[in-house]
């Protein structure tokens, strides 16, 4: 798994910055992802994270979120390691972590929508039935 951070987790929340959010964390994936292939490590074995929450703002993990799509470019499977943080307690007014489960929910069957293959989640139950059904909805007709 190649994931995306801005700093260092001592650093990463001091004022973290992008001139295009998408754009540039999707280039130094792109670099990772390279010298993975260099070192012998297929893209079929590697697995893409863009980091939400690691140097990111709450829009960027916004932005992100919004276009996920766009990480399929890539061409690796993306995961997203999104459950209880804190941008969702921002957004959600919720200090307790647990609290922010249903948020997880949400933004997970949204995730799925887009083509995320991964996700990490403290609640499964919870994130199963809102993925379920964002799938079957978007398999209508």
């Amino acid at each position: 798994i190649i994931m995306h951070m801005q700093g260092t987790p001592g650093t990463m929340q001091h004022n973290p910055h992008y001139d295009d959010v998408i754009a540039d964390i999707s280039a130094e994936l792109q670099q990772w992802l390279q010298q993975a292939e260099n070192q012998g490590l297929g893209r079929e074995m590697i697995i893409i994270d863009p980091g939400i929450g690691f140097g990111k703002t709450l829009e960027h993990n916004l932005t992100i979120l919004r276009h996920l799509d766009k990480f399929q470019a890539l061409g690796c499977p993306l995961l997203l390691g999104h459950s209880r943080k804190k941008f969702i307690g921002l957004l959600l007014d919720q200090d307790d972590p647990q609290a922010r489960d249903h948020g997880t929910a949400v933004i997970s069957a949204l995730a799925a929508r887009q083509g995320v293959a991964l996700l990490r989640v403290h609640n499964v139950a919870l994130t199963r039935q809102a993925v379920q059904l964002a799938l079957a909805i978007e398999k209508s007709q």
